[in-house]
């Protein structure tokens, strides 16, 4: 088996002793081509670099921090902020962190794994106690990293078949097959569907569609026209507005305070006890169909 792999099943976390070792060079080469790149070559930088991808290394941005000792931060990465549809979580999570002495840090991932990746590679030097991650769609890069630096993970807003570590969230497909259900129930056949190009937006669609086709229903394009009186309107979120709207808009409720807290509680856990193995975690906190005079 190849140095990384051995690496990534070891107990202990990669060291620059590993990183010089691979890359051929001494350990204080790594330490000036990682913190000063400008007293090393473009090749050794790029040796040592190779190696740290290699190994996993992780420099620690808290120079003489013991390798024992907490940062008491929290990273916590969301696709935008524009839309409020996180707020209660992160709202939940920040307060439940911060009475436990925890800070946070948010990252921007503009629904981009790639972006995820990039912001993963900055907040690791600093070596975050705990990360939170939305949604589960991530590079291979990201999940290899995570798997070697042995940092709790939580993956919100989302559920899958291979967690990273923690999942805390719900399921798209089911939330597809719900609006189907219901809407059939009241009646509609002639259905389409408003929806962000986002990874999990996605999979409600196709799982709403799958699930009228069962029906016979096919979707139809894009027709929607300012007919209050027979066209029927049902969102996603329950955002603060849609009971207040004319006339209250049916949706779809997620318990984003619940998720918030329960994501803290996991990753406060998970801290207390850090010499324990990783325990399985996978927690579906459900939806719930709102149904409003929209619809």
């Amino acid at each position: 088996m190849g140095r990384s792999n051995s690496l990534a099943r070891s107990a202990r976390a990669p060291t620059l002793v590993d990183v010089a070792k691979v890359a051929g060079v001494s350990p204080i080469t790594v330490s000036r081509a990682l913190g000063r790149p400008e007293l090393v070559t473009a090749v050794t930088r790029r040796r040592v670099l190779e190696a740290v991808r290699a190994t996993g290394y992780v420099p620690n941005l808290a120079a003489g921090a013991l390798a024992s000792s907490r940062s008491r931060l929290v990273a916590v990465f969301l696709p935008t902020i524009a839309n409020s549809i996180f707020a209660d979580t992160v709202q939940a999570l920040t307060e439940r962190l911060a009475a436990a002495g925890y800070q946070t840090l948010l990252g921007l991932t503009g629904y981009c794994p790639e972006q995820e990746e990039a912001l993963l590679e900055a907040v690791l030097g600093r070596r975050p106690d705990g990360i939170v991650l939305t949604g589960t769609e991530h590079t291979q890069t990201s999940r290899e990293r995570l798997a070697r630096v042995g940092i709790p993970v939580v993956e919100a807003w989302d559920l899958s078949a291979k967690p990273l570590d923690m999942q805390i969230g719900f399921s798209h497909e089911a939330v597809g097959q719900a609006v189907a259900d219901y809407l059939l129930g009241k009646g509609y056949r002639r259905i389409s569907v408003v929806t962000l190009d986002d990874p999990r937006g996605l999979r409600r669609y196709r799982s709403l569609e799958q699930a009228l086709a069962t029906q016979g229903v096919e979707l139809l394009g894009m027709q929607i026209l300012p007919a209050p009186a027979t066209l029927a309107v049902m969102g996603f979120g329950d955002l603060s507005s849609a009971a207040h709207s004319h006339p209250p808009l049916t949706t779809i409720s997620i318990d984003g305070p619940r998720i918030g807290t329960a994501i803290a509680e996991a990753l406060l856990a998970r801290i207390a006890e850090p010499t324990l193995a990783r325990q399985p975690l996978r927690l579906d906190v459900g939806f719930e169909v709102v149904g409003r005079g929209s619809g």
